[in-house]
């Protein structure tokens, strides 16, 4: 009952803010602001990197919320945003190298005997698993994080995250497998040491 009640107000809120209200639209932003910047920062792994992205996302919400037609909720729009930002910006950053799935077959045959359910990246309290988490997940190319942090870190359903990506259900499950598979490896590597 509270969820649709804040649907309906949401989108009262996003019919005044296409209609040119200045304080609708200043709701709208105060009620995103931190999910876009910690999503952005989750991404990126730079204050000020993800604080561009938190900008550039809303200048793009405002410049196209008439375009919003309320198939999806504002939020999964607006990780939409994020993650083309996220990913333009990753790909003017060159120098950086990313694990390419392509060639790695070898990855998906191995058997892994971490539980991957048993480690939530935003419980974990041991902070030198989070801190080999934390470098593993910025080894993965960026769709690939990108799916592995809307699936498992934000909770989005798996259509919600595929609608933010623009990928079909079966891509986005596979690009989540590839994700998952990759950072139980690293981790087993990790912690093996």
């Amino acid at each position: 009952m509270k969820e649709n009640i804040k649907l309906i107000e949401e989108k009262e809120l996003i019919e005044k803010a296409k209609k040119g209200d200045k304080k609708a639209l200043s709701e709208i932003v105060k009620r995103y602001e931190q999910t876009i910047y910690n999503f952005s920062f989750k991404i990126c792994r730079d204050k000020n990197k993800a604080e561009q992205i938190m900008q550039e996302t809303f200048y793009s919400m405002v410049k196209s919320l008439h375009q919003f037609d309320h198939n999806s909720k504002l939020s999964t729009w607006l990780y939409r945003i994020v993650s083309n930002h996220c990913l333009m910006m990753a790909r003017k950053l060159k120098s950086r190298t990313f694990v390419s799935f392509d060639d790695d077959d070898n990855l998906f045959e191995e058997k892994f005997t971490a539980d991957w359910s048993s480690l939530p990246y935003s419980n974990t309290e041991n902070e030198e698993l989070k801190s080999i988490l934390d470098d593993a997940i910025q080894k993965l190319a960026p769709e690939y994080r990108m799916v592995f942090l809307l699936r498992d870190v934000e909770g989005l359903s798996t259509e919600e995250a595929a609608q933010v990506t623009n990928l079909s259900v079966p891509a986005l499950k596979s690009r989540l497998h590839r994700a998952r598979a990759f950072l139980r490896k690293e981790l087993n590597e990790a912690l093996s040491k």
